[in-house]
């Protein structure tokens, strides 16, 4: 099997079993907003990482950015605020994100285009940008190649893509077993990711850094709800949640999002095609 194929593998095992998310009252699948509006503003406040370095680097003459996977802006509004940004492009399936998103960006004095919908979908509308960002979106990509091929065609100077060393919902593996008795998955990897761009020709620089602890969550409870919903359990269990929560060592006072990115990032920077 090659890398593209094993990566595309893993990500299908992530499929929670049947039997468990017929008995789900509510929707596993939770976007919680607020941390990916809190995860941007913090950012823009006190940028860190090695993603934010290198795309900074490649807009030493300044340029236009283009976000895929926008979101709130975490990855690409802090190059905003560096004053190294002429214009930038947001794609996003989640109207709501970029609906903040393109409200920041104007308030930062930036032209800003947001467009939504699927990468690579939406890539024809998106036109070419000097360089192209894609921040913790890649585990979301069974299909690699026509992903990496339009991230790469659009960027004239540089791709910078981050994402965690490991699937980010390996955090919740622990309470799967303790509430469902069941074993996930432990991949795909930031490597496996690599090895699988090496097999579609792109050979990224690897930086790999840790992000300092802060409050994803404005509160514990927070947490603990987004927690139980994205184990398929009823309002009934929040309270053994929250136990459980504490019990694996999570600081009630810098409540994490279990389930998105993480602490332990890879930045993979490679040239544009563009």
């Amino acid at each position: 099997m090659s890398a593209i194929e094993e990566w595309a593998a893993a990500l299908a095992a992530w499929a929670i079993p049947p039997e468990i998310l017929a008995g789900a009252g509510e929707t596993p699948w939770v976007l919680p907003r607020e941390v990916f509006r809190r995860r941007a503003r913090e950012q823009v406040a006190a940028p860190v990482g090695a993603t934010y370095r290198e795309a900074l680097a490649a807009l030493a003459e300044p340029g236009t950015v283009l976000d895929v996977g926008a979101a709130a802006g975490a990855t690409s509004l802090p190059l905003v605020a560096a004053g190294r940004v002429t214009g930038i492009t947001a794609v996003d399936g989640d109207t709501d994100l970029l609906g903040t998103f393109a409200r920041d960006a104007a308030a930062a004095g930036v032209p800003v285009t947001t467009i939504a919908g699927r990468w690579p979908e939406v890539a024809p509308e998106t036109g070419v940008a000097d360089v192209v960002v894609c921040g913790n979106v890649l585990y979301n990509v069974a299909d690699l190649g026509p992903f990496v091929t339009a991230l790469t065609a659009r960027a004239r100077r540089r791709v910078v893509a981050e994402l965690a060393a490991r699937h980010p919902l390996t955090a919740l593996n622990p309470l799967w077993t303790h509430f469902h008795g069941v074993t996930r998955p432990a991949g795909p990897t930031a490597g496996d990711c690599v090895a699988a761009l090496r097999e579609l020709g792109v050979e990224p620089v690897v930086s790999r850094w840790r992000r300092p602890p802060e409050p994803e969550h404005a509160a514990f409870p927070d947490l603990v709800e987004v927690t139980r919903r994205r184990l398929c359990l009823p309002p009934s269990a929040a309270g053994e949640v929250r136990r459980v929560l504490l019990d694996l060592g999570h600081d009630p006072d810098v409540p994490p999002d279990l389930g998105s990115s993480g602490r332990e990032l890879f930045t993979l920077v490679w040239d544009g095609g563009a």
